[in-house]
């Protein structure tokens, strides 16, 4: 019984062997496998988008400011020419348990000014502060018709201290505080006494005090940041490029608000804390158009966190997988595919034919020419058709394939020896492992083109920062115009007005 089956699988094997050795035998019966190719896809890639937070720090100078506060405080602060009754009060002595009068009270004449120093401008946490060097020079003359002239001097350093805000309408407002002390006081000796005039000078610097206080603020609301703003906000909406060719990357920047998370001070500058809050939307073709500005809107008071997050579409075009799927086939053919049952095969390849396939599928044809060593007579010639899901593993750019199925379009009875051809160990993955290769290396040359491009650059009037920590990779899909690779760059940026 054993012996019956192995002659008859025996038989069976030689008949499909003679089936394919002899087409031209068989012509009169011979039968064409008409495959239609797979379907094209004519979806696209999307353009991602994504919201972003870039720095804008606004400086304004404050030497406007200083310059008003010298106009408006006049050097000489006040002067002093009056007669007091009492500049030497009565002295008493104790006698008896009773105080007695020994002397009577000396009226004098008080002549003097107060004049002030150059100010001085800096800073201390978020406050301005104005120094203002007081110089106090004060004479008391016919002391009690003995003292013929007595001149004191004395020095006092006021202090404005400023604080700077900003309105959601973009007005710069201010509260300004002074304080003062004495740190010489004007005085003069006589009769073993001390006499000091700080109540004098005091009365007389409290008017002088209110109108700096009121300069100071004046001259905070006359700083314009909302000019600088606007044109900041107004050219914000551009496109930038990310990568010039191979291919060209753009990323299109849509402003939303400005947020303001207050100010530092930087020697005579104030530099405002500002973001502005961008969709960013990417696209790998040529320029976009710029998106059209919007008004200035109202401002967001948010501590603004900066951060880069765009997401950056990767896309290798089929036409460029084509020649890499074509040189590894032509490296393959050189040595003889082998299949089960039938030995040896010389195969020769055409070109290849890629394209995205409904689904998000990948479709691949090549044109073969095949024949067994063992056979005799014309070589079988037709197209296999190869369709794959392209899968990467999370965060991997290392592409592979999945649900592989394939099919064949041959010139005669000889269609099955091509697909069995195209299921064999050697040949799927063979073109798999071609597709992986050079994604790989185009999103590597990409990413480097991108840190190179977004590092410093200027446009206008303002100069942009970049700086990008990492790349993250998502999940591979096929469409239409291309294998796409969903990439986020994630990083900070921050934009500098200055204007040329």
């Amino acid at each position: 019984m054993l012996s019956k089956d192995i002659e008859q699988g025996s038989f069976m094997r030689i008949s499909m062997l003679a089936a394919l050795l002899l087409p031209g035998l068989l012509a009169s019966c011979d039968r064409k496998t008409e495959v239609e190719p797979p379907p094209r896809a004519t979806d696209r890639a999307p353009s991602p988008t994504q919201t972003s937070l870039i720095a804008v720090p606004i400086g304004a100078s404050t030497a406007s400011l200083k310059q008003a506060l010298e106009r408006a405080v006049p050097k000489t602060l006040w002067t002093i020419d009056r007669r007091e009754r009492e500049c030497v009060k009565t002295q008493r002595v104790k006698l008896f348990g009773k105080k007695v009068k020994v002397t009577p009270p000396i009226a004098c004449t008080i002549v003097g000014r107060v004049t002030r120093g150059p100010l001085r401008l800096r800073s201390e946490g978020n406050e301005f502060v104005v120094d203002v060097p007081l110089h106090a020079k004060i004479s008391a003359r016919d002391v009690g018709g003995v003292l013929k002239g007595e001149t004191a001097t004395g020095a006092a350093m006021a202090h404005a201290r400023v604080r700077i805000d900003l309105t959601p309408d973009w007005r710069t407002r201010g509260k300004a505080r002074i304080t003062y002390g004495w740190t010489k006081a004007p005085g003069i000796d006589f009769l073993g006494r001390r006499i000091t005039f700080t109540d004098q000078a005091d009365e007389k610097l409290k008017p002088v005090v209110a109108s700096v206080e009121r300069e100071v603020t004046r001259e905070i609301a006359k700083i314009d940041i909302r000019k600088q703003a606007a044109d900041i906000w107004r050219q914000a909406f551009t496109s930038l490029e990310l990568n010039r060719e191979n291919p060209p990357v753009w990323m299109r920047v849509m402003p939303q608000r400005i947020l303001y998370g207050g100010y530092r001070l930087d020697g005579r500058r104030i530099n405002l804390n500002l973001g502005v809050e961008a969709i960013t939307e990417t696209f790998v073709s040529t320029r976009p158009a710029d998106p059209s500005p919007t008004p200035l809107p109202r401002l967001v008071r948010e501590t603004p966190k900066p951060h880069l997050d765009v997401r950056v579409p990767v896309i290798a075009d089929y036409a460029q997988l084509q020649p890499v799927v074509d040189r590894a086939l032509a490296k393959r053919s050189k040595r003889p595919f082998v299949l089960p049952e039938l030995g040896p095969m010389m195969v020769k390849f055409g070109k290849s034919t890629i394209y995205g396939a409904p689904g998000g599928r990948i479709a691949v044809g090549v044109d073969i020419e095949a024949k067994l060593k063992a056979r005799t007579g014309a070589p079988t010639r037709g197209r296999i058709w190869m369709t794959a899901l392209p899968a990467n593993r999370p965060g991997s750019a290392q592409v592979h394939f999945t649900d592989l199925v394939i099919n064949g379009d041959t010139d005669g009875v000889g269609g099955d020896l091509l697909i069995m051809l195209g299921r064999s160990e050697g040949f799927a993955p063979l073109i798999a492992d071609a597709l992986t290769q050079n994604f790989t290396h185009d999103l590597t040359e990409l990413q480097d083109k991108i840190r190179r491009a977004v590092d410093q650059r200027r446009e206008g009037a303002f100069v942009i920062r970049t700086r990008v920590d990492r790349f993250e990779t998502g999940a591979i899909k096929a469409y239409g115009n291309g294998l796409y690779l969903p990439v986020r760059m994630v990083g900070g940026a921050n934009i500098d007005y200055r204007p040329q």
